[in-house]
Formats: C-alpha cells, structure tokens, sequence
C-alpha cells in the first residue's frame, strides 16, 4: 500500500486515509503525554509545595517543587539513549509498549507514594525518582508518527500537518485544568490535601494505556512498517546521529527556546505566582487558564495556514520578536490584577499557539531521512530541557529577588537565541543550495 505523496485515484484516496490515521495517532499520543505533563505542573505548584516540603517558607517551598520538576527534562536524553538502543534490538512497538509502561507507572507510582507526614525526606526521594522514571519514559515514548505525517504531506500543506502533533499542548491543558478546577471545588482544601490531589495521577495512568492501543495500533502493522522503512525512519545510535547531524541537532534545540520559554511563562509560572501573592483567586485563575487553552488552540491551527502564506521561518522570527515585546510588559499585566491577568494570558497563549504550532519542523525539515527519526527526538529534548525545564524556577528566583519585572529577562534571553538561531539556519540553508 502506498501513501506518497502524488498518488491519485485509488491510491490518492489512501493517501488521505493514511495521513488521516496518522494524524489521530499523532494527536492522541501528544495529549496523552502533555495531560501527563500539566497534571504534574498543577500539582507542582497546589500540592507538592505543602505536602512534600512543609518544613519550608511558600517561595522557598516552590521552588524546591520546581527543582524536581525540572528532573524529567533532564532524564529525557537520557530516556532517548536507552530506548532508541531497545528499538534497534527489539523494534518500535516493543519500545513504545516499555516506555509508556514505565510512564503509567511512575505516574500512578505518585498518586499511591506517602507524603512527607508520613515518610519524611524518603517522600521527597520517592518523588524525584517517579520525576526521573516519568523523563526516561517520555525520551522513550517518541514514536515517530510526526516525522512520518511530516514526510508524507504534500509541500504547500507542511506548515498546515507541522502543527497537527502540537495541537496536543492546549488539549492536555485544558482537561488537566479542569479537572483540578473541579476538584477544588468540590473538596474542602484538607480533603484536596490529603486524597484529591492524586485522582487526577489515576486518570492519567487510565489515559496512558488508551493512548498505547491507539499509538501501537499504527506504528506496529505491516503499511506503516513499511513506511518507516521506505522513509528510513529507523532509529540510529546517538553517538552517530550526534556526530552526523550535531550541528542541526544544536540549531534545533535553540530554535524553539522562545516559545518553550513562554510555554511555562504562561502556563506553570503565572500559577505560582498566583498562589503566592493572591491565593485567594487560585481557582479563578485557573479558569482563565482554561478559556485561554482554547485562545492557544485556535492560535496553532492558524499557525499552520499562516505559515504556508509566509514561510515557517519568517512566522517564527516574527513571533520571536513579538515575544521580545511581550516579555518587556508582560510582568506589569500579571501584576495588575485580575483584568491584567486576563490580557496577560490571553496575548501570552496567542503568541504561544502560533510560534509553538511550527516550533518543531524549522530545522527538523533538514535533517538527513536516515537520522531523522533520532535527530528528530534529540532535539526535541534538548529543547525542552533548555528551553522549558528550569523556566519556572528561573522565572520564580527572578521575579522573588529582584522584583517581577526581571522575570520577563528570561524570557527576552529565550527570544534572542531564537532568532540567532533561525539566522543560522537559513545561512546553512543558503550555504548548502
């Protein structure tokens, strides 16, 4: 069965059927893991902050909690090291079947684990280690589907099938906001404590194990194995893909550092401070949250039709700049109070959805098809952990020291290698026609 590109008749119509299937597969997997992703940031600031570290003062308490969070982004290469070994040896289905096991479980293993009540410093030791085990399984859970829709969409529709696989983001959000929301306000705050927090971990392991079948229902039959196989999307070791493809690998990983850093400016981090200086109107805020998701869903699928009018590149560095605006004034409008907020989440996740819709395919586009499906998840990690790992904690050190306004620095640092970044590119670009 053939999907290339150019098929017409029979073979057009399954075309569109496969790009079709992969589509859903891509999404389903992507909201799995970013629902797995906000249920662990929303805890990071309601509830690891009073039940793990309740020896510490509110802000040094967070800030402990971002320490951890930061864990997976650092343990994802590494989880890219060990199951891209696993795919060589055993192949995709098996290394996706692991990694998402390992997922479900250290997901699951947190809503079961003691609190520091009970266990002391070995609750904060447990939480770190299902924090790593949750990084290694999301290194692992990168199946490929999205180079493979990349690689088989027609040209002029790239940047439209670039944002499909990031439409996940703001569907992972929405629900793992709203569940809290409802959770909050159902419980009194000691049964939130002390139980409620973990149901929200149940549903995510729940939701793991459906996106499994979904996902290993495409990867593993014998049409998309050969698609992988006749697109060489095979995984290589690292050390080779490194060595082949460092210097894109590098580019990539800065390409995105502005929208990954806005990613948690306008998601985790506004929450913490919310909790800390207007505790009050936490669940008020967390509404918001969720009406902006929706602001940053309609935003990447723009993102798509706009980057097919005027080139993926030139959507980037315009956002890039426009994010350099928004961070000189983003801290006054979340310091000003609940209409302040309100804008300044709205313009945030606008922003966001149309730089984060083709975040990922700039440079991606480059890499050489053997290394492709390696390269592709290397970057991707490495990006997250630059970009997005440690921005909560930054932002939070910055913005308790030297005053709010300084929190936006990080995130002009973010736009700036951006666009040198994307600079680069297009001279390599350039270099090699």
């Amino acid at each position: 069965m053939s999907y290339e590109t150019g098929d017409v008749g029979e073979a057009g119509s399954r075309h569109e059927a496969g790009l079709t299937e992969i589509a859903v597969g891509v999404v389903i997997g992507r909201s799995s893991e970013f629902f797995d992703f906000f249920v662990y940031a929303i805890a990071s600031v309601l509830v690891f902050p009073r039940v793990m570290f309740p020896f510490a003062e509110p802000v040094a308490a967070m800030m402990w909690s971002f320490a951890v969070f930061a864990l997976a982004f650092v343990a994802r290469p590494f989880g890219t090291l060990i199951f891209m070994a696993v795919d060589r040896r055993w192949g995709r289905g098996v290394k996706l079947t692991l990694a998402l096991f390992l997922l479900g479980c250290a997901t699951a293993g947190i809503a079961f684990m003691p609190d520091y009540s009970l266990a002391g410093g070995y609750a904060i030791l447990i939480l770190a280690a299902m924090r790593v085990a949750q990084g290694l399984a999301l290194g692992g859970a990168w199946d490929g589907l999205a180079s493979l829709l990349a690689m088989n969409v027609p040209e002029k529709e790239r940047g439209w099938y670039a944002m499909i696989p990031q439409l996940g983001a703001p569907v992972g959000l929405f629900v793992a906001s709203a569940l809290f929301v409802y959770l909050i306000g159902v419980l009194s705050e000691e049964d939130f404590l002390a139980w409620g927090w973990r149901y929200p971990f149940f549903v995510a392991f729940a939701i793991n194990v459906v996106a499994l079948f979904a996902r290993l229902r495409i990867v593993v039959t014998p049409e998309y194995a050969r698609q992988f196989e006749n697109l060489e999307l095979r995984p290589t070791p690292v050390r080779e893909t490194l060595k082949a493809e460092g210097v894109n690998i590098l580019i990539g990983a800065f390409t995105p550092l502005a929208t990954f850093a806005l990613f948690h400016m306008v998601t985790v981090f506004p929450l913490a401070w919310v909790y800390l200086t207007a505790h009050d109107g936490l669940s008020g805020f967390l509404g918001i949250e969720i009406g902006t998701a929706l602001v940053g869903l309609a935003a990447v699928i723009a993102s798509g039709a706009l980057a097919d009018r005027v080139g993926r590149r030139r959507l980037l560095i315009a956002c890039a700049v426009a994010i350099a605006i928004f961070a000189l004034a983003a801290p006054s409008l979340l310091d000003g109070g609940q209409v302040g907020e309100f804008i300044y989440m709205v313009v945030g996740f606008g922003l966001l959805g149309l730089s984060f819709g083709q975040s990922s395919g700039v440079v991606a586009s480059r890499f050489d098809r053997r290394y492709r499906y390696t390269a592709s998840a290397l970057t991707s990690d490495l990006a997250w952990m630059f970009g997005a790992g440690f921005a909560p904690l930054v932002a939070l050190f910055l913005a308790t020291n030297f005053g709010l306004a300084s929190s936006g620095a990080y995130l002009l640092s973010g736009s700036i290698c951006t666009i040198v970044a994307l600079v680069l590119s297009r001279r390599l670009d350039l270099q090699s026609d």
